[in-house]
């Protein structure tokens, strides 16, 4: 599937060393204010190369509006938003093209479709993510003019949740050859309660899903998730007085329902799968081989993933509310209509 959303839906296509990344946004309101001004701050933060701790492929991430603007406004037609690929270097990954990367998807794609894009991964590189932080960016706009936000932070690299450390940390894996991961939370302020629907099509379940189809992401939790395990009910359980929530260990969600706190998720990130170390492997005709990984590759790809995640539950939190329109009317969300 390259399509997410059912009321705001978003397509997107392109490879990592293709021509160009981009996305389709099918179901945007009309009358929204929107230029390439506004979307470029959020591809800026993903962009590669922006320091010695990040890739150092060299990528503009400028983004064009193809489609769906007149006169700086939505015009409640297909969004179509192009970031065109300017500092690949195809030629660097030929030695790849018969040998499996471990912890890439390189043999998956291979045994599914009986082809790969050994040049980066194609589909499967983080570069795809571009095209998820355009449309989320629409996504964000949107909720901004109605006092919704996203937010994201890093909260530990390679278990250390002191963000003091985190660059030696990275550093000294980056030096060593090897790479880390880590933990990100994203949040979502000011959402209305009432959004999601019970059994199947919960909020978190959406959002869980959403956060999941990050290639890096091995783990999603909402509110204190795995914490919540060890907790007594007493404990976990979220008491109520007439003023509101005491407390929020559920993450803003019960029953698959938001109840108007905060909505609070955590992914985790694995470490780089491209690494300098030299490691085990196949052929794609699976004998027996080693391989170090040349190139230029993130030593942690958390650091570039928050701006990917916060897109993600911006995309899900407006197509909620979208699918729900009798919300959207109520004297709780007023000055809302307008979706």
């Amino acid at each position: 599937m390259n399509s997410f959303g059912n009321h705001f839906r978003c397509t997107t296509f392109g490879e990592s060393h293709g021509i160009a990344l981009g996305v389709i946004i099918d179901g945007c309101p009309s009358q929204i204010p929107l230029t390439t001004s506004d979307i470029q701050p959020f591809l800026d933060r993903r962009r590669p190369g922006t320091g010695d701790l990040v890739t150092q492929r060299q990528e503009t991430d400028t983004v064009e509006i193809l489609s769906g603007v007149f006169e700086g406004k939505t015009t409640g037609t297909p969004i179509a938003l192009l970031i065109r690929n300017t500092g690949h270097k195809s030629t660097d990954y030929e030695y790849l093209r018969h040998v499996f990367r471990p912890g890439h998807a390189d043999r998956g794609y291979a045994e599914k479709y009986g082809c790969r894009d050994y040049r980066g991964g194609g589909r499967s590189s983080g570069r795809e993510t571009a095209a998820r932080v355009a449309a989320g960016a629409l996504a964000r706009i949107i909720l901004s003019h109605h006092g919704i936000s996203i937010s994201g932070r890093i909260c530990e690299i390679h278990g250390e949740p002191d963000p003091a450390r985190f660059d030696e940390i990275i550093r000294m894996a980056r030096d060593a050859g090897d790479s880390v991961g880590g933990v990100v939370e994203v949040v979502a302020s000011g959402c209305p309660p009432g959004l999601g629907d019970p059994v199947f099509g919960k909020l978190d379940a959406v959002i869980a899903m959403a956060l999941m189809s990050i290639g890096a992401v091995k783990g999603v939790e909402i509110g204190d998730g795995f914490v919540s395990a060890k907790r007594m009910g007493s404990e976990n359980n979220d008491p109520m007085r007439k003023e509101g929530y005491l407390s929020n260990h559920a993450g803003g969600i019960l029953g698959g329902i938001s109840t108007g706190q905060d909505i609070i998720a955590r992914i985790a990130v694995k470490p780089t799968p491209s690494i300098a170390k030299e490691q085990q492997t196949v052929t794609d005709e699976y004998h027996n081989a080693t391989i170090s990984v040349k190139g230029r590759h993130d030593p942690c790809i958390a650091l570039r993933i928050v701006p990917v995640a916060e897109a993600m539950l911006a995309l899900v939190i407006i197509d909620s509310i979208l699918a729900h329109n009798r919300y959207l009317q109520s004297d709780r969300i007023k000055g809302m209509d307008r979706l």
